[in-house]
């Protein structure tokens, strides 16, 4: 084993560490906007760079430039107009950036929903880079499904339908602003058994137990988001008593998962189709812990994904 020498008080310090910010998501979802707030609050911004030379830019050669940027936070916007780009090149990225020590690397999606995505085109006339030939609707919708494998590998998700520039700049610096304390990103995912467990779940909770809108043509089509889902489920007598349970045990957990040092923690929740009570319970646990003053967030991984039928008792 060879040993390196003791480190000289006098000498040069070693860089400090890179923060890399790596922004997606759907076109017309506020990247540029993003990119503008980042900026405002200290990072500096690059957009639409080849991935061939994110690495490059991350990890200057020259030495002057590696001293300029050491320490310095960066934001660099990604989407479907990037050279290069390909989902699988861009979670290579990610990869690379961690595995060279680049510091915190984060990734960072932005979404909106269709409706509000196909407004922004009409009022700005501005044409979505996948509908050159086709109408706003169909390159949102290939977007979304070219888009979808990211938006599961994102730390973070913001959902921009109805959200103000100042709030958006409000939830950035919360989040990733230069001066901010190190806190734990907790992310509630709900998903449906049959389409497997999230691989980057550290704790999973099954909540096939509780009565199951499926069931009722009404509520078969709509979400566990949806008002009339939330009321059915709410009437199920187990649902107090295991969101009671489940908030007691994890909250305390929070806090010594910081204290470790970790950043993010994902907890799913699963039901048989990931549409209804998997979607309820995720959104009620996320809004529990941010009453208690926690980073904490649903997402739904399987909510717009189809799975087989569900048959009796599941």
């Amino acid at each position: 084993m060879v040993s390196s020498a003791p480190s000289d008080p006098g000498s040069a310090t070693e860089p400090i560490p890179q923060r890399v910010l790596l922004i997606t998501g759907m076109s017309g979802a506020g990247k540029t906007s993003a990119l503008k707030a980042l900026e405002d609050i200290g990072y500096d911004t690059v957009d639409h760079l080849p991935l061939s030379l994110l690495p490059r830019l991350v990890t200057p050669t020259d030495s002057h430039l590696a001293d300029e940027a050491a320490g310095r936070p960066l934001a660099v916007g990604i989407d479907v107009r990037t050279r290069d780009f390909r989902v699988d090149a861009v979670l290579r990225e990610v990869d690379h950036l961690v595995t060279m020590g680049a510091g915190e690397v984060r990734l960072l999606f932005l979404d909106c929903d269709d409706e509000q995505l196909r407004r922004r085109y009409t009022e700005t006339r501005h044409r979505h880079p996948l509908a050159a030939d086709r109408p706003v609707a169909d390159g949102i919708d290939l977007e979304r499904r070219l888009m979808f494998p990211l938006r599961a590998h994102a730390d973070m998700v913001i959902d921009t339908s109805g959200l103000r520039l100042g709030s958006l700049k409000r939830i950035l610096e919360s989040h990733f602003g230069v001066d901010r304390k190190p806190e734990l990103s907790v992310f509630v995912t709900s998903f449906s058994y049959r389409l497997g467990l999230p691989r980057e779940a550290d704790l999973v909770f099954d909540v096939r137990f509780l009565a199951n809108p499926h069931y009722d043509p009404v509520l078969r089509d709509k979400t566990g988001l949806d008002e009339p889902v939330a009321q059915y489920i709410e009437r199920d007598e187990g649902l107090m008593p295991f969101l009671d349970a489940l908030t007691r045990l994890i909250a305390p957990l929070l806090p010594r998962y910081t204290a470790e040092g970790k950043s993010y923690l994902t907890i799913g929740v699963g039901c048989t189709g990931g549409r209804h009570r998997s979607v309820f319970v995720a959104h009620a646990l996320a809004s529990r812990l941010q009453a208690l003053g926690f980073s904490a967030q649903a997402r739904h991984r399987d909510v717009t994904r189809r799975t087989a039928p569900v048959e009796a008792g599941q």
